[in-house]
């Protein structure tokens, strides 16, 4: 059988998803990318084939995407924004505007049916509106990060986080917690705080429904609520939205 493989090597983690010439899922992992995301993405791409007794010889052709594309010697490599679009208009084909928060940058993508790419803006250049805002935040509040999204959709109100810039933030957010603010609230507004930035970047491309939000931080249930609550609209969030960009990657690479 052969298979095609679609490798996103991100800032803080690694995605590999197989397909087959149909573009069917035949499997997918994720792993933090350390220091080498290409021995990383290496790994998992054979721990995958090993499971399915597959070789090497049995992949048909990869592609790469993500910050660490050009160090994985794959086929070809195409651009996330691509890839992204690619992979949710695959999983949803009705999307019209994809919201994806990764760890280090945030981005609004509109798409045709079909995913094609009509417009799209990206924050990489601040940490505000990304994962490792709330990674930050969730240190100073001495919170685990997969925690963030339940005890903030607990508060019973949101506390307002006026600063954009993280070592700001951060300072605002001890103030909080030095005033007794509970910690629910103070995470409700961090939350906030993010999906607000990202909101404001529709105004650039525009937004047209449905919404599709992907990335790492669409596992994070205050986040969602917040931007939901921001955009005026329900988003659809996919079974595994980290994977969507290495979906894309394998249907680019089975010329799908």
């Amino acid at each position: 059988m052969t298979v095609y493989v679609g490798v996103d090597i991100g800032s803080l983690t690694t995605k590999v998803v197989l397909v087959n010439k149909e573009g069917q899922q035949l499997g997918r992992a994720t792993a933090r990318t350390g220091y080498s995301g290409k021995d990383v993405a290496q790994r998992l791409t054979e721990e995958l084939l090993e499971e399915r007794s597959l070789t090497a010889g049995d992949v048909g052709a990869t592609v790469a995407t993500g910050y660490g594309r050009v160090t994985f010697p794959a086929d070809r490599e195409v651009s996330e924004i691509t890839c992204q679009a690619k992979g949710v208009a695959h999983l949803f084909p009705q999307v019209a505007t994809v919201i994806d928060i990764g760890g280090q940058d945030s981005k609004v993508i509109r798409v045709l049916p079909g995913g094609k790419v009509i417009d799209f803006a990206m924050n990489d250049k601040c940490a505000a509106g990304t994962g490792r805002f709330l990674e930050v935040m969730a240190g100073a509040l001495e919170v685990d990060l997969d925690q963030v999204g339940p005890l903030a959709i607990k508060a019973n109100k949101v506390c307002a986080i006026s600063s954009f810039c993280t070592v700001f933030a951060e300072s605002e957010v001890i103030s909080h917690v030095s005033r007794g603010t509970p910690k629910e609230e103070i995470l409700a507004g961090i939350c906030d705080a993010v999906a607000s930035r990202v909101a404001n970047m529709t105004e650039r491309t525009g937004l047209e429904l449905p919404v599709v939000f992907t990335g790492g931080v669409a596992k994070n249930q205050g986040v969602a609520a917040a931007l939901s609550r921001h955009l005026g609209t329900e988003l659809m969030i996919p079974a595994d939205p980290q994977v969507t960009a290495a979906l894309g990657a394998a249907l680019c690479a089975a010329g799908l």
